[in-house]
């Protein structure tokens, strides 16, 4: 009996039901990750507080005399570095030591989201907030959702090789679960270039608009 073709969104939504537990554990992992972060904006020094604050000030005059880098050099260094990270978790997820590294990667990602959203409010208040609404936030709508299910993915086939490695009655057909995992990696990494071009040619001019409005 031939089997029928599997469209788009039952794809997905296998996919989501397959790993949900595991999507759960690395959406909370996230969620701490920006807690984390938050709580380091509070814990900085004064010193600290106040060198970054200074750079901040400079950053702000650079943005208002319109002194940002180039938006193809920026789009191309912003989409290398995404493409790098996740390549880099496809790759940990390969092997089965690769697993903690994969969680630890995207731990840092909220760190880095929680902090930096969370100076910002912290040294600006409602400007802050503005700021990082505009100029923070848009892009991680995207890269957010695009680290968390490159983390699920490389979670789950990471596992599949544990099994398929120490459970000797487990007959999963590997290689098409590493055709599936490396095409979801390939269509994360155009949603990468959407917000890559977001971040390079629309972030700077928001960023502009609210800073001269500061």
């Amino acid at each position: 009996m031939r089997r029928k073709p599997v469209g788009i969104g039952q794809a997905i939504a296998y996919h989501i039901e397959e790993n949900r537990s595991i999507y759960i554990f690395t959406i909370v992992l996230f969620l701490i990750g920006i807690i984390f972060g938050a709580i380091i904006v509070n814990s900085l020094s004064l010193n600290q507080r106040h060198d970054l604050h200074i750079y901040l000030n400079q950053f702000f005059g650079q943005v208002s005399e319109g002194q940002l880098a180039d938006s193809g050099a920026m789009f191309s260094q912003s989409f290398a570095h995404y493409l790098k990270n996740i390549g880099l978790m496809w790759v940990l997820g390969l092997s089965i030591i690769g697993l903690p590294i994969i969680l630890i990667l995207l731990f840092i990602k909220g760190v880095v989201v929680g902090f930096t959203v969370g100076f910002l409010v912290n040294q600006l208040g409602m400007n802050g907030f503005m700021l990082s609404f505009t100029s923070v936030m848009p892009q991680n709508f995207i890269l957010v959702p695009a680290y968390i299910i490159v983390a699920t993915a490389s979670v789950a086939f990471s596992l599949k090789m544990v099994r398929q490695q120490f459970i000797k009655r487990s007959h999963e057909p590997i290689f098409q679960h590493f055709l599936r995992y490396s095409a979801l990696v390939l269509c994360i990494g155009a949603l990468l270039a959407v917000a890559s071009a977001f971040e390079a040619y629309v972030s700077p001019n928001l960023m502009r608009m609210v800073v001269n409005l500061m």
